[in-house]
């Protein structure tokens, strides 16, 4: 997931400053994709990745996955280059998608989609399809875990048995979850913490 700052959106993504993303494992390890530097937008670090998915490794073949807050796609085509069988690239900016639907093209993925619109409006809605793995790495300092992950739960966006991966500030509390969403895995890196839960729901 990347982080996202409140700044200006550039219109014309053809001649924003871009970064770049390197994917670490699967079917597409090492390639590199460019996006455009809008909003503050940095991929999650590749150390934290790899931790991540050393942790879902035994999950991903097959899953699908909701990237939500998608930003440079870091963790959502991650996922597909792992073995995700689908994944829904969730991000408001529109510069941002537009990115993300040229890089699946460029890697020629059909298995992934993008929906320019903002998380909240998606996750306010009963879920279309739960997700086996929910990656949420929203901006900082505006509260949406706390408004979010209750959403996440009623509306049934995270299947039984499914996963989702949340970060957070590492100086605030840790965000409320539903009681049967059990911690599977946490760490700390710096500024931010990064969990792993499991819905223990029965499917």
């Amino acid at each position: 997931m990347a982080r996202k700052k409140p700044t200006r959106h550039l219109a014309n993504p053809s001649t924003a400053a871009s970064g770049e993303l390197r994917i670490i494992g699967g079917e597409w390890r090492s390639r590199k994709l460019r996006f455009p530097a809008v909003g503050g937008v940095r991929p999650t670090p590749a150390r934290t990745r790899e931790t991540l998915f050393n942790w879902l490794t035994p999950y991903l073949p097959g899953s699908h996955c909701l990237d939500l807050f998608a930003g440079s796609g870091a963790l959502g085509l991650e996922a597909l280059s792992r073995g995700a069988e689908t994944a829904l690239l969730v991000d408001h900016n529109t510069n941002l998608t537009r990115a993300l639907q040229a890089n699946l093209g460029a890697l020629k993925c059909t298995r992934g989609k993008v929906l320019t619109a903002p998380a909240e409006h998606l996750l306010g809605a009963p879920a279309s399809q739960a997700f086996d793995i929910i990656f949420m790495d929203p901006p900082f300092r505006q509260g949406l875990l706390d408004r979010l992950l209750p959403f996440v739960d009623t509306h049934r966006w995270l299947a039984p048995g499914g996963w989702i991966y949340i970060e957070y500030e590492s100086g605030l509390a840790m965000p409320l979850t539903p009681a049967h969403w059990h911690l599977h895995r946490q760490k700390t890196a710096g500024q931010v913490t990064y969990c792993l839960y499991r819905n223990a729901l029965p499917a």
